[in-house]
């Protein structure tokens, strides 16, 4: 029997602490029965329910979708810690899931939603992450339709850990991948690169230091779709420069599309807190992730447009072209420093952040 008191004696009369399972995580929510079911009906789906969701299905069943291409990703969530200025795993599931469908060239029709719970975790925190996951889906305008529970011992998972799967709506108009990107292109940032990673691992590192960086995480969905809406082919290529930043993306673009990709340094916005910060962590900005940038390739004559778009937009405000696609089939990407040099953009060798997203 699972016991609401928070404390019982032991054989020897010792004190000993039991979970109190309306405060705390126990094992027994995730075991399928009664506490499962109190978990869902009292944390989750007042938060997050809609006609999907509520039937509580072993699938969900996407109905009346007309002929068309979909899309699907799904991602895992390991973030230490789970809560960061601007943000959380919450946040950082959605929006990253969102993202990967919106690069591709998808509307997200629903996601999938996981989580896997440490025997302990608190239940106004489990409050506080289903919370921010509801905002950032209302943000994204898209549903959670199905999901799981597991819970681990105590001590396991950091606590939490989060899977995400999502389905998309390929757009007739969207065409995107490497293969369509040529020379005379143009490289778009929507915004400062470096922050989510930074205001994590400043988090996690200098718990003492005070810092205005905050992550970017945010679903771009909504702003591709204005771009998409206005060029439509006219963007070749997108990406988002999750865990190795910009050099990992750009450095894969050109092994990809075995074109050179020429980088501007000057040109590249990075925000000088962004550049203090990773001074002081012997990091290089370039290769930070992202949760809230989009990389896109455009053809030279529709670029003007993109940027206008972009930089109406709150999530675009800073966007900057910075780079484009250079006439040498070559597959590499370098870099025009400040100082009027060149030298070779590379992926990182590995993960300079681990437990970044």
């Amino acid at each position: 029997m699972i016991r609401s008191a928070a404390m019982e004696t032991g054989n020897r009369g010792e004190g000993k602490i039991v979970a109190d399972h309306t405060q705390r995580i126990v094992l027994a929510h995730g075991g399928g029965g009664q506490l499962t079911d109190e978990l869902i009906e009292r944390r989750v789906l007042p938060r997050l329910g809609n006609n999907v969701l509520n039937e509580l299905l072993d699938s969900a069943i996407l109905r009346n979708i007309p002929a068309c291409d979909l899309a699907m990703t799904i991602d895992g969530y390991v973030v230490q810690p789970w809560k960061f200025p601007g943000g959380d795993i919450g946040r950082l599931s959605v929006s990253g899931t969102v993202n990967d469908l919106a690069v591709s060239g998808a509307e997200p029709l629903g996601l999938a939603l996981s989580f896997i719970l440490a025997e302990g975790f608190a239940g106004k925190d489990l409050d506080e992450i289903v919370n921010s996951i509801a905002q950032t889906a209302a943000e994204a305008g898209v549903k959670i339709i199905t999901g799981d529970t597991k819970v681990v011992g105590r001590g396991q998972a950091d606590g939490i850990y989060i899977v995400t799967s999502g389905v998309g709506r390929v757009r007739r108009d969207a065409k995107v991948g490497p293969s369509r990107v040529k020379p005379g292109q143009k490289l778009i940032v929507n915004g400062a690169v470096g922050e989510h990673g930074l205001a994590v691992m400043l988090t996690r590192e200098m718990p003492e230091v005070t810092s205005v960086l905050r992550t970017d995480a945010a679903p771009l969905n909504k702003l591709i779709a204005k771009v998409l809406d206005a060029v439509g082919t006219g963007v070749t290529f997108m990406r988002d420069p999750t865990r190795g930043g910009l050099a990992g993306l750009c450095s894969d673009l050109a092994k990809q599309s075995a074109q050179r990709v020429t980088l501007n340094e000057v040109a590249i916005p990075i925000r000088s807190e962004s550049r203090h910060a990773a001074e002081m962590l012997g990091l290089d900005p370039l290769e930070i992730a992202n949760e809230g940038k989009v990389v896109m390739a455009v053809e030279a004559e529709v670029a003007d447009r993109v940027m206008e778009i972009l930089r109406n937009d709150p999530l675009g405000v800073a966007a900057s072209v910075i780079g484009e696609i250079g006439t040498e089939a070559d597959g590499r990407c370098e870099i025009l420093t400040e100082i009027g040099g060149r030298r070779v953009l590379q992926k990182p060798y590995g993960e300079q952040l681990p437990r970044i997203c």
